[in-house]
């Protein structure tokens, strides 16, 4: 089995870039989603080549990640040490640190952040939890999907983090499930009913009472659980600085 790799991140002065390296790649992309930068290449491109392109990028980058905070609602959050950000149904407070950029570490009860300025740069820290966010997403939810795929009788074709605007889920026209990272702030009895909910949809492709018999067969309280996500959507937003 391969080992995972340590994450890697590039420095594009005003925004940091995770660099994503992978056999699969033939040539370098750049993505901005929800104000994250990450650059995917070909598994042996040198560093230098990679700053390189974000120079060259440099603009482009700056003018997404501008577009992307515009476009998402100005709330409360200002993104420094004390606040309190909820995963998994359980309030965690932030710990903000200043020094060279790390992966986002929950720590003692705390999501330590370390990036560079510290507190001085709330957009980075909220691009460092957007990460961490999908990356517990990626690991968590498909460890649910492996737990819940038998019971409901579901053989998905693969498992995905996205970010959808307005639902918490879907599935693909090839049979996969894909799942909204912002999920993973609800408590996990909530997570566990999306997961079940997108599964089922792979037996019945509707909203019929057939699908929700399906869903009740296995989650007995659904009802209960589509209702908390009805009421408490709008909590469940990863709010600007």
């Amino acid at each position: 089995m391969a080992t995972a790799r340590e994450p890697e991140y590039r420095d594009g002065h005003g925004f940091i870039a995770e660099v994503i390296r992978t056999r699969r790649s033939k040539t370098a992309d750049i993505r901005v989603e929800d104000g994250a930068v990450s650059v995917v290449v070909p598994l042996n491109t040198p560093a230098e080549k990679i700053d390189q392109l974000l120079v060259t990028k440099r603009r482009w980058i700056k003018e997404k990640i501008a577009l992307q905070q515009e476009a998402t609602p100005v709330r409360a959050k200002r993104y420094v040490s004390g606040e309190a950000f909820s995963y998994l149904g359980r309030n965690y407070r932030l710990k903000v640190e200043a020094g060279n950029f790390a992966p986002v570490k929950l720590v003692n009860g705390r999501l330590v952040v370390t990036v560079p300025g510290g507190a001085q740069q709330p957009h980075v820290i909220r691009n460092a939890l957007v990460r961490w966010y999908k990356r517990q997403a990626e690991q968590k939810l498909l460890e649910k999907v492996t737990r819940y795929a038998p019971m409901v009788g579901a053989h998905p074709a693969g498992v995905g983090v996205r970010s959808f605007k307005s639902r918490w889920g879907s599935c693909t026209a090839k049979g996969a499930v894909e799942f909204n990272w912002q999920i993973m702030m609800a408590p996990t009895r909530m997570v566990d009913y999306v997961v079940v909910h997108e599964l089922c949809h792979l037996i019945r492709h509707d909203h019929s009472q057939a699908f929700w018999r399906e869903v009740e067969r296995v989650m007995p309280d659904y009802q209960q659980c589509r209702e908390w996500l009805r009421e408490n959507a709008a909590k469940l937003v990863f709010e600007s600085p």
